[in-house]
């Protein structure tokens, strides 16, 4: 994929290659090509040079822009869930919580995208249903399915603010969707049921198990969609524990049928996730090896032959860098279930900000 150079970053490099001209004019004439090398790596190596992508907010509001409206076709997202820092009072975020905060909390570019990717996808294809995947919810075989009334909320985080733990997010499941995604799995050859408010599927941090909405789910569509969201139904369905690429991905393609049956097939997680590496998180802290990883995801999901974008995907996890980003493939695996859903067709880069990589796969 081509990306137009900005401005600035075109004007660096001409003048980056002027003055390494100058150098190496200036040097021995017999060695005058490797003082061109010399001086062009030495001035490049002393700054970043930006990157021409969707990392700004005028570039990604672009991408939103330019999705195709088809609502007898929807596309299938993998969206950047962020973590409970997107849920943190703005006021009580400040410079000392770190690079991670300012980059995933509520003053960062995460919440400023989701707050326009959700609209945005309300208004394209107006759906009339939301299934979500999200990188908490795993299940070993045998597919659960949210069937819920009113959509209870599982706050499955640990050692937060008091404030963290009274969010609010409203929101209603359907039956008749439920039955259908289990209908399609059974279809597919997979095992599948419906779980109630009377079953437990996790851990709460206010101290008890119970069902619901994880915060993969809850906390970024507070932003996306606003904390009360009565006219859609959202129904959540678990991951494979597995956590193997391939049987996410057939995961995903069982339940393609529904985007062309007006449902919005949504899959939560991140392209950076490594809580044994804070620094990880954040562009500004990240090595070498985890930017390196992140490179390599935009250039396999960006291969336009459906067959070897999917070959070269499911070879991602064999990066070097992957387990330096993924120490577990949790939050990994939720891009193949989007992409599954989406295969064959075409894929757009929404968000191409480090760690937080946002794609619409099937346009």
């Amino acid at each position: 994929m081509c990306h137009r150079l900005d401005r600035a970053t075109y004007k660096f490099i001409v003048l980056t290659l002027l003055s390494a001209i100058i150098i190496a004019y200036c040097a021995n004439l017999s060695s005058r090509t490797n003082a061109f090398s010399r001086a062009l790596t030495s001035l490049i190596s002393s700054r970043k040079v930006p990157a021409a992508n969707m990392s700004t907010a005028s570039n990604w509001q672009q991408a939103l822009e330019a999705l195709p409206e088809t609502p007898d076709k929807i596309p299938a997202f993998f969206f950047a869930h962020g973590s409970p820092m997107l849920a943190y009072p703005k006021a009580a975020m400040d410079s000392s919580m770190g690079g991670m905060a300012a980059y995933q909390g509520p003053n960062g570019p995460l919440a400023n995208f989701l707050s326009h990717f959700g609209p945005t996808l309300l208004k394209k294809y107006k759906p009339k249903g939301i299934v979500v995947f999200s990188a908490h919810w795993e299940t070993m075989s045998e597919r659960l399915v949210t069937d819920y009334a009113e959509n209870p909320l599982l706050m499955d985080y640990y050692g937060f603010p008091q404030e963290l733990y009274q969010l609010k997010f409203k929101s209603k499941g359907d039956s008749g969707l439920a039955q259908r995604v289990v209908e399609l799995y059974k279809q597919a050859g997979q095992k599948a049921r419906t779980t109630s408010v009377s079953e437990k599927r996790g851990e709460d941090g206010r101290g008890f198990s119970g069902p619901g909405l994880d915060h993969g789910v809850f906390v970024p569509f507070r932003i996306m969609f606003g904390e009360e969201f009565l006219d859609i139904p959202i129904v959540q369905v678990s991951i494979d524990s597995s956590l193997d690429p391939e049987k996410n991905w057939a995961l995903g393609k069982a339940v393609a049928q529904l985007r062309e049956e007006g449902i919005l097939v949504l899959s939560g997680g991140l392209t950076a996730h490594n809580l044994r590496d804070r620094d990880s998180f954040s562009p500004d802290t990240a090595r070498a090896i985890h930017k390196e990883f992140d490179q390599a995801i935009h250039k396999a999901v960006e291969i336009d032959s459906a067959d070897d974008r999917k070959k070269a995907m499911v070879g991602l996890t064999r990066h070097p860098g992957f387990r330096a980003s993924h120490p577990r493939e949790d939050h990994f695996i939720p891009l193949y279930v989007a992409a599954g859903a989406g295969e064959g067709g075409d894929v757009r880069v929404l968000l191409n900000m480090y760690g937080l990589a946002s794609f619409a796969f099937g346009v």
